[in-house]
Order: C-alpha cells, then sequence, then structure tokens
C-alpha cells in the first residue's frame, strides 16, 4: 500500500502485471477514503457550487491525467463530475488508478478549497 504522499509523487506506467486483487484495492483506499470500489472500478463524486467551478475542475483534472496518460470515465452534471477509473489493459483496478484517484483529489483541493486529509 503506497500512502498519499508516495501516491502524488508517482507516476502511471505501463503495466506487467494484473490487476489488484479486492483485498489490495480495499487495503489501497483506506488511504483515498473518499474513493469507493464499485463495478470493477474507483469512483468518487467531487461536489460543486455551480457549473463553471464542475467545469473549471474537469478541464484541470484532464491536464493532469493527460499527463499521466492514464484517462477516467466522466459523468458530469451542473455541481458534480463524477470520477471512475480501471485500467482497461488488466480488466481491473490498478496502481496507476490509484495514482490519478490521489491527483484528482489534490486537483479538487486547489479548486474547491477543501483539504486533502
Amino acid at each position: 500500500m503506497k500512502s498519499r504522499a508516495a501516491l502524488l509523487a508517482s507516476h502511471c506506467r505501463p503495466l506487467a502485471s494484473g490487476a489488484m486483487s479486492d483485498s489490495e484495492v480495499a487495503a489501497q483506499l483506506a488511504v483515498l477514503p473518499d474513493w469507493k470500489h464499485a463495478d470493477g472500478a474507483i469512483t468518487r463524486t467531487f461536489r460543486f457550487r455551480n457549473y463553471h467551478e464542475t467545469i473549471a475542475f474537469v478541464n484541470a483534472l484532464a491536464a493532469v491525467v493527460h499527463a499521466e496518460d492514464h484517462h477516467p470515465d466522466l459523468a458530469v452534471g451542473y455541481d458534480r463530475c463524477e470520477v471512475r477509473f480501471s485500467t482497461h489493459s488488466v480488466n481491473g483496478i490498478s496502481d496507476n488508478d490509484f495514482i490519478c484517484a490521489a491527483k484528482a483529489d489534490a486537483v479538487h483541493a486547489q479548486h474547491a478549497g477543501a483539504p486533502v486529509a
């Protein structure tokens, strides 16, 4: 299990192994408690005051995940954005998903003024 700081300092990489086990996912989720494991992915819904803030977050997140070459599925609404990470090449959840989830939390903290626990 990596700490939040270790996840933030890491970068996505090509994977030589398969998906993480459910127990590995659960252990790593302890570091990112706002994220949930559902349907083969990790997800979190970020909340905002209005559409402008939501889209600003989406654009900032897009820049970060594009640099990591690991792109989530997004569901965008007026005051929320659901972010869903999974790794298609391993047909499940990988370390890359947690790296980007931690970076999504950091982007949200910058845009919403929320503390990163």
